[in-house]
């Protein structure tokens, strides 16, 4: 996330508005009731490491199983999981941060396609370099970026926090399964499991906020303009809203297939 902006080119606002209320419909009935370089930085690790998740089906039903927790049908999650070629897991963090905001901010109408989309271009939703999410939502491995050193195409942030969560005392990073700057996180950080902690290398924490801030400004992002001043708040680039738009749709569309 680089921070703040606005672009001047409306980005196939049909299509943002199609995304959009697919987003809406499927994100209120989930439940049922109930292109930035990274790097997997294990020495970048507060000593969590997990092993590498069960081959196959069974190992989706495990992760599944978490999501009545988080108020989502672990059936849905499999279900369209497998549609999408979503990890059942990732899709779990999501469908509740979108439930969530649901409830926090209707007037948003920020649904999971789109926050499936940015974790999809940030991370590979939690798999960048072989990593993967665990049952307790965390990264197995934690998931840095390259310094922000004011390199080709990189903006230039000195470090903000000594180097605490990306190990970098002299150029901040990009941290986590949605990519958080430290000083980002320092302020949206979020606690989507009820677990007490706001875990930058949670998918569940990560996913709540990275929904809180795309509704920050009070937009509707059923509303094409809207939608694309969010998402390029989180990363000032039309070609990256283009690439989660692109992303987001195909999401929406595989889950009514």
């Amino acid at each position: 996330m680089t921070g703040p902006g606005r672009g001047t080119t409306i980005l196939s606002a049909l299509a943002i508005v199609a995304v959009a209320g697919l987003v809406l419909t499927v994100s209120r009935t989930v439940p049922d009731g109930a292109e930035r370089p990274l790097v997997v930085a294990p020495a970048v690790t507060d000593g969590v490491v997990g092993e590498p998740p069960a081959d196959g089906t069974q190992a989706e039903a495990v992760a599944a199983d978490n999501a009545s927790v988080l108020g989502v049908s672990p059936e849905w999650a499999l279900d369209v999981g497998g549609r999408t070629g979503i990890p059942a897991r990732a899709l779990v963090s999501y469908a509740a941060a979108a439930l969530r905001l649901a409830d926090e901010q209707p007037e948003c109408r920020l649904g999971w396609p789109t926050l499936a989309g940015v974790g999809a271009v940030e991370s590979h939703h939690g798999t960048f370099g072989g990593t993967h999410v665990r049952e307790d939502g965390r990264t197995a491995d934690p998931i840095i970026g390259i310094p922000l050193d004011g390199g080709e195409g990189v903006a230039a942030i000195g470090d903000t926090d000594g180097g605490e969560l990306d190990g970098d005392t002299e150029w901040d990073r990009a941290v986590g399964p949605m990519q958080f700057i430290p000083s980002t996180w320092s302020r949206w950080g979020a606690d989507g499991n009820g677990d007490g902690v706001s875990d930058v290398h949670n998918l569940d924490d990560v996913a709540l906020a990275a929904g809180r801030y795309l509704c920050a400004d009070g937009g509707d992002l059923s509303d094409g303009a809207d939608w694309q001043h969010a998402v390029l708040t989180y990363n000032r680039s039309t070609e990256y809203a283009a690439k989660v738009l692109e992303t987001a749709n195909g999401y929406a569309r595989a889950s009514w297939s």
